[in-house]
């Protein structure tokens, strides 16, 4: 089981900043040969999700309150370290992302921004498609609500 600690910006410490910037580099920009600007000047309003195992960050998200990513609550930027994908725990640090909207933001109302690939995935986690694919960063993507 992942050990999740959810953060402010201002209470990252530099290593959990780090080490949250090391891991969505390692996914988004290496592994996925995708190159694009991560750092985006968004963390900064996000609450960040962190999922640790032995110590180690292995998975994360970040969340936004309705309004400052989507007009919806949203989740971005999920991400699991290729080497403990076999553990499922993109369903645990998703499960403790909509469980922090929902204490943090008092809404189960969450829209993301998908990449079609995981389309199952947030499918079985109960969202559902609301539009048409589109490409993001030169990856498609679609649209997908939880109400």
């Amino acid at each position: 089981m992942l050990e999740t600690s959810i953060k402010q910006f201002s209470e990252l410490n530099t290593q959990e900043l780090y080490d949250l910037l090391q891991l969505r580099s390692e996914v988004f920009v290496v592994e996925q040969d995708c190159v694009y600007q991560d750092i985006d000047g968004k963390d900064q309003r996000a609450l960040h999700v962190l999922g640790y195992k032995n110590k180690n960050l292995v998975a994360y998200t970040r969340i936004f309150k309705p309004g400052d990513y989507f007009n919806e609550a949203s989740i971005g930027r999920v991400v699991v370290a290729e080497n403990q994908r076999q553990h499922k725990y993109g369903y645990d640090i998703m499960k403790a992302s909509m469980k922090a909207i929902e204490n943090h933001y008092n809404t189960e109302v969450i829209l993301i921004s998908a990449q079609v690939y995981l389309k199952r995935f947030y499918n079985n986690l109960g969202f559902f498609e609301t539009g048409k694919t589109y490409l993001e960063d030169g990856i498609p993507h679609i649209k997908m609500k939880k109400s």
